[in-house]
């Protein structure tokens, strides 16, 4: 089962005005979400103490929904609360991804579900930013755009193709014969070069190495810069990566910047390559985070770099559910 909210306000506490705003919030929740009747299994209500002429839940029958249970309760008063407020949950067995909806004046409950959302997390590799990243845009119900990964692809056509990606004339020549889409399925991003899914291929090591060296070169940077500008300009999104809060999107509203010690970082990268059947020692893995750290650092466009108005997490004591929390807190704190 999933629960899935929604709340609107009304002008004035009348039974014609009540009866509008639940038909209209309920039949927003059902389209967005692709209901069926029968997917609902009740709808419970709550609305402050200052509508007091109709019950939502009567409304709701009014409005077609009268295959499920319906439930009303009257909100305490608080101060400050928002005024003529009515909150909706649905509960239902659907499988579908929960699409809260907010309306008129209840937007401002969620304006990360009313305005688009965008998120930066920059940060070396092994600091966790991927994860971290993914779990947010799950919580957050918004997309997970992996920046990384269309460097990869990229690195990935060099290598295939005998392109030298140390050379930068050479990468600038062979740029129009790559073409990076990204495309989201059952939730996780794929990769596809020139149509094909490369989203395994990009992960072994060796790319990973190859996609640093690429990714400073600055015609490689204006190409996949303009894609993932164009995808966050129109989603809510949350963006990992080195650069983004300080060159990819200087102006998104919610910037974090990850680190953790070296060590930590290697033995995390460890295990991961062990769970992908990729044996590297760790002492292996250490030097090639430290050079990839002052590869990354060092080059000359866009370097890793912390955003003056980044907050900086040191997720070298934390696990992964912390460091969501955290953020999570800190973003529904300035909301």
């Amino acid at each position: 089962m999933k629960a899935i909210r929604g709340a609107t306000t009304v002008n004035s506490d009348t039974a014609e005005e009540i009866k509008e705003c639940v038909s209209e919030l309920l039949l927003k929740i059902k389209e967005k979400n692709r209901l069926k009747d029968e997917d609902i299994v009740c709808i419970l209500f709550s609305n402050t103490a200052d509508i007091h002429s109709y019950y939502p839940a009567k409304a709701a029958r009014e409005a077609g929904f009268v295959s499920c249970a319906l439930f009303s309760s009257l909100e305490p008063e608080i101060n400050g609360a928002l005024q003529k407020c009515i909150r909706v949950m649905i509960i239902t067995e659907s499988n579908c991804c929960a699409e809260h909806v907010y309306l008129k004046g209840a937007a401002n409950l969620r304006k990360d579900l009313s305005n688009k959302l965008n998120i930066a997390i920059d940060g070396p590799a092994g600091s966790g930013k991927s994860t971290v990243s993914k779990l947010l845009a799950k919580r957050f119900n918004i997309l997970y755009l992996d920046t990384g990964a269309m460097y990869r692809a990229c690195a990935l056509a060099c290598h295939l193709n005998g392109i030298n990606v140390a050379d930068g004339v050479s990468v600038k020549k062979f740029l129009d014969n790559i073409n990076i889409t990204v495309k989201y399925e059952n939730g996780a991003q794929v990769t596809f070069l020139n149509g094909d899914d490369v989203s395994d291929e990009i992960r072994i090591p060796e790319i990973s190495m190859l996609a640093s060296t690429v990714s400073a070169h600055e015609c490689v940077r204006i190409k996949m810069v303009g894609l993932q500008r164009e995808i966050a300009n129109k989603n809510s999104c949350v963006l990992d990566g080195r650069d983004i809060g300080t060159n990819v999107l200087p102006d998104a509203e919610f910037k974090f910047f990850l680190t953790a010690l070296p060590e930590v970082r290697a033995c995390r990268r460890t295990k991961e390559n062990e769970s992908k059947g990729i044996n590297q020692k760790f002492e292996e893995v250490l030097k090639e985070i430290i050079r990839r750290d002052e590869q990354d650092r060092t080059r000359k466009i866009a370097p890793l770099l912390k955003a003056n108005d980044a907050v900086e997490v040191d997720t070298s004591y934390m696990d992964i559910d912390d460091v969501v929390n955290y953020i999570t807190k800190n973003i529904q704190g300035r909301i």
